[in-house]
């Protein structure tokens, strides 16, 4: 067979490859639903302050080391970072949402507006001067649905921005179950 005769074939190949990879690869409507069910699975197992801080700190690294291309380790039924009933989400400074597990509609969308807290500020922005304020890590206290549920309820989230080249990330997770004292706790230690 004539060298470029193998080249094509072998060209060929891995375009069959490569569509077959595209044909079996989920969906973010599958990615999302998958997410939601181990979230839902895990939720037995609460969280503690140390282990969602440790998940934050794992994931702020997986980020700076990898960038974009670590984004979808933090979605599906095999994703390390949904456990304990909770999952990360990665959103960046504008704020756009770069990464939700669960509500994928948001992947990619300005979240600057439409996530009002009791008082009138938007969660997202208040968010990320929390972090500015806190020297890139601190708690927030504020409503969203738990996995699962669609009435809001009130949560503690951890958040700490991480940073490749020149994007930021502002990584976060929380948990409905813990309560400021939880947090006090990990502080004074």
């Amino acid at each position: 067979m004539s060298r470029t005769l193998k080249l094509c074939s072998v060209m060929v190949a891995a375009l069959v490859v490569v569509a077959f990879a595209q044909a079996w690869a989920a969906t973010p409507e599958e990615l999302a639903k998958e997410s939601e069910a181990k979230c839902v699975a895990t939720a037995k197992d609460k969280p503690t302050a140390e282990t969602i801080m440790a998940k934050v700190n794992k994931a702020a690294a997986l980020l700076e080391k990898d960038g974009d291309a670590a984004l979808p380790k933090f979605q599906g039924k095999d994703s390390e970072f949904i456990f304990s009933g909770t999952y990360i989400w990665i959103h960046d400074l504008q704020p756009v949402m770069l990464m939700h597990p669960i509500k994928h509609q948001l992947n990619g969308k300005n979240i600057a507006t439409g996530f009002k807290l009791p008082d009138g500020r938007e969660l997202f922005v208040m968010m990320n001067k929390d972090l500015a304020r806190k020297n890139g890590a601190c708690w927030v206290h504020y409503l969203w649905p738990k996995p699962g549920e669609t009435a809001a309820s009130q949560k503690l989230s951890y958040i700490k921005l991480a940073k490749k080249g020149d994007k930021s990330y502002v990584v976060g997770c929380g948990s409905y179950d813990l309560t400021t004292a939880d947090v006090e706790k990990v502080a004074a230690k």
